[in-house]
């Protein structure tokens, strides 16, 4: 494959500069972009639209992933070989897969998430770990949600971290940054959605909401942080808190677990007869 542009061999390269420069937030913020790294990653930046800026690659992964350098040709983004010296200057994983593409910012208004009528949503309050985040966001994604929020006291999604998470569902499902727990609550109960904290003191059993038949409609669920749970003013804020119930005798659920457990029994509840996706137009 001949290269498209010439080989990066000095870290010291403004380009280079500039994509390492993206592994801290201030900069990601100032710029609009941040880093996606791996195949998986970078073939979903690139089936996205107008998302896939730059593309740095190995001479190895550019022959071992061809298919995914034409599709980041095609997607117009800037393709550069640089030596693994280059890659791993950029990188922020120990063992770089030779692939680091530049990506712009993906999340979208609030307003225009409220706009769509979600029946399905993830709001993720004080969630300060970003492998959590962005598990959480891949979790959601495969349950069929139709959006993620992020409040303004959660931590960045474009965090290398959550990016790595959410293994390429950051491409896929639409997800507001920013947003204070308030508003989001607000504007998904106006919208008709019902509010769902899920906490492991919850008053409220999942297998019950289930038997009751109460989780057919739109829903949000609201998770916290992992290690603190939900502050009373948050918990204040739902309709209901509900609790995942732990049979065995583990101590708990890590959240990433819980929030799956969570999403798709909603998912569940709303595909059964009845619910609000099983409606078709007579």
């Amino acid at each position: 494959m001949p290269p498209v542009a010439p080989e990066l061999i000095s870290p010291r390269s403004p380009r280079v500069s500039a994509a390492r420069r993206l592994a801290k937030r201030n900069f990601r913020g100032k710029e609009r972009l941040f880093l996606a790294e791996g195949p998986q990653a970078v073939r979903e930046a690139a089936g996205a639209a107008d998302t896939l800026v730059e593309l740095f690659t190995t001479v190895e992964a550019a022959e071992r992933y061809a298919d995914i350098i034409g599709e980041a040709r095609d997607a117009g983004a800037r393709v550069h070989l640089a030596s693994e010296q280059v890659i791993a200057d950029i990188s922020t994983t120990v063992t770089p897969q030779g692939l680091v593409g530049v990506c712009r910012f993906l999340d979208t208004p609030f307003e225009e998430i409220l706009a769509a009528r979600p029946k399905l949503v993830a709001v993720l309050a004080h969630v300060r770990d970003p492998g959590n985040a962005g598990t959480v966001l891949r979790c959601a994604d495969a349950a069929g949600a139709e959006a993620v929020v992020l409040t303004d006291a959660s931590v960045d999604m474009y965090n290398p971290k959550a990016v790595r998470a959410s293994v390429g569902s950051l491409f896929h499902l639409p997800f507001a940054v920013g947003v204070p727990v308030e508003e989001a609550v607000a504007g998904l109960k106006a919208a008709g959605v019902r509010i769902l904290a899920a906490d492991g003191a919850g008053e409220d059993d999942l297998d019950d909401e289930l038997d009751k038949g109460t989780m057919g409609g739109p829903t949000a669920w609201v998770f916290g942080n992992e290690a603190w749970g939900l502050p009373e003013e948050t918990r204040a804020l739902a309709d209901a808190v509900v609790r995942v119930p732990i049979h065995g005798k583990a101590e708990s659920l890590n959240l990433a677990t819980a929030a799956a457990v969570c999403l798709y029994a909603s998912a569940r509840a709303q595909r059964a007869s009845g619910g609000c996706r099983s409606v078709t137009a007579s």
